[in-house]
């Protein structure tokens, strides 16, 4: 039983962020880790609802208010049963989720405040590493069938975790020198530090996964030979084709990256400072895309121009613009618009933003500027309006309000455009959509034996989708090979996030 009054006892709180000016001379977490005391007051503010909204906000369908109540009694042990059950990795979307459920919280209603779930999650799962509370589970005995899972990211590891403990021999395949996907090269230390994702690793890898880095498949190994040496294989490649802006004036200046060159890059700069990934006698990483001393502009508005303005800060840029097409969002959800429990459209400020920089709402790039050696030194920008039409997008330009900022260093951060074009598509047979994604069957196979999961099948999205989808392709593989324990299939390939319905 829930505290009937926890909610009108407390109020949202989340923990203090580490300061800025220490913050920003280091990669580590911007967040310390929270005190028992402030978990369990929030906690407590779970009602434990009739009919928990949260739930379907959530694509994996996390028992939040179950893993909230025993919480708030202290149980720990309990809480981390409760949430490993439907999440493989609750250290991932405790830190990197932007946390859908709690826009669906019914104290979000009105503006209220929704339970901290995100907090309360990866608080459990510190205290169960800490704790030892994460043993691995491996198999009781084998199924002698094999199963190969290309792409180490969390759809990747997620299938492979669930596929591994019901006695299928895994392999997983990563082009990287490194496993994890994005989540190791991708997303900085400051959101991410990469301790969590190897504690992870080494669970796997005790469970039977066998990891191969170093590999593309399709070139250093084809198609063909998956096929001959596995029952099944799952392609999770992500969605990494970086959307372009090649019409704009002086895009093929020096100094205008994609947004991953900027992230990955400094990614392995720092893990190379580690000494995580150098070795021996290997020589440091040197980034090719370090923003120090640079007047930085980042086209974009999300989450990835957002990683990118945090790095920016942390290699000591001289000053940072981001762009944003549209115009500056609402604080508080607009019932007409994003009614509860949708994901509503609203301003969303990340840490990186209280470190320095300035957001521009309402603009579009109108011309890189040449310095007279083909290396830009500033973007022409103008006020723009956006509209849509007939489902289409119309930017129109607001004359005389023409403008350049300046720029050494040009990031865009405007999103992806579906998977990369690769050998291993052609050879299993696959092509892309429309969308730049792969299409499956009802049974996530996209060929016969050959099943596709996460942002590769989805696009660009969340990681709490990611991994829904590496449980549900993982027990539509466990089907295909004849297994008769019946695994959890959170979400179906055309699952949806919550969302109004369209008028007819």
């Amino acid at each position: 039983m829930p505290d009937p009054t926890g909610f009108l006892t407390y109020g949202r709180r989340l923990p203090a962020r580490r300061p800025v000016p220490v913050r920003i001379t280091d990669w580590r977490e911007v967040y310390p880790s929270a005190d028992d005391g402030l978990i369990r007051e929030q906690a407590t503010r779970c009602m434990d609802c009739g009919v928990p909204f949260c739930h379907h906000g959530c694509p994996l369908g996390n028992r939040i208010p179950d893993w909230n109540d025993l919480v708030r009694t202290g149980n720990w042990a309990a809480a981390i049963e409760a949430l490993h059950a439907t999440n493989n990795f609750p250290e991932f979307t405790g830190r990197l989720c932007p946390a859908p459920c709690e826009a669906a919280c019914v104290l979000s209603i009105g503006n209220r405040g929704a339970v901290t779930i995100k907090q309360v999650e990866v608080e459990i799962v510190n205290r169960a590493f800490d704790r030892d509370l994460v043993p691995p589970r491996p198999a009781a005995a084998a199924t002698g069938k094999r199963v190969a899972v290309v792409g180490s990211g969390p759809a990747g590891l997620a299938a492979a975790q669930q596929l591994a403990r019901v006695g299928h021999a895994v392999t997983v395949y990563e082009r990287d020198d490194a496993i994890g996907g994005l989540l190791r090269y991708g997303i900085p230390d400051f959101k991410l530090e990469k301790e969590h994702i190897d504690r992870r690793l080494a669970q796997l890898a005790a469970e039977g996964v066998e990891f191969r880095t170093g590999v593309t498949v399709g070139v250093d190994v084809t198609a063909a030979q998956l096929r001959a040496e596995y029952d099944a294989v799952l392609l999770a490649c992500g969605a990494l084709a970086g959307r372009d802006t090649p019409t704009i004036p002086g895009r093929a200046l020096r100094g205008i990256h994609q947004a991953m060159e900027h992230l990955v890059a400094a990614n392995r700069a720092v893990a190379s400072a580690a000494g995580d990934r150098s070795g021996g006698d290997t020589p440091a990483f040197v980034n090719p895309v370090d923003a120090a001393g640079k007047h930085v502009v980042i086209v974009g508005g999300g989450d990835t121009a957002a990683d990118c303005l945090g790095v920016a800060h942390r290699q000591g840029a001289l000053g940072v613009h981001q762009l944003d097409l549209y115009p500056r969002p609402p604080r508080e959800r607009d019932e007409t618009r994003d009614p509860w429990p949708t994901w509503p459209w609203i301003l969303r400020e990340y840490p990186a933003h209280e470190e320095g920089g300035e957001r521009v709402f309402a603009v579009a790039v109108q011309e890189f500027v040449d310095d007279g050696t083909g290396q830009v030194r500033a973007v022409r920008i103008a006020e723009v309006t956006v509209e849509k039409r007939d489902g289409q997008r119309l930017v129109t330009v607001i004359p005389g309000t023409e403008r350049e900022l300046p720029a050494d260093l040009v990031l865009l951060a405007i999103g992806f455009e579906g998977t990369e074009e690769q050998p291993l598509l052609e050879q299993f047979g696959i092509t892309r959509n429309r969308r730049g994604v792969v299409d499956t069957d009802p049974d996530w196979q996209a060929a016969p034996g050959v099943f596709v999961a996460g942002d590769m099948h989805r696009g660009a999205s969340l990681i709490v989708w990611a991994i829904a989808e590496g449980r549900a392709a993982a027990a539509a593989i466990h089907r295909y090979l004849g297994g008769s324990e019946q695994l959890p299939a959170p979400v179906t390939p055309s699952a949806q996030p919550l969302a109004v319905p369209a008028v007819r």
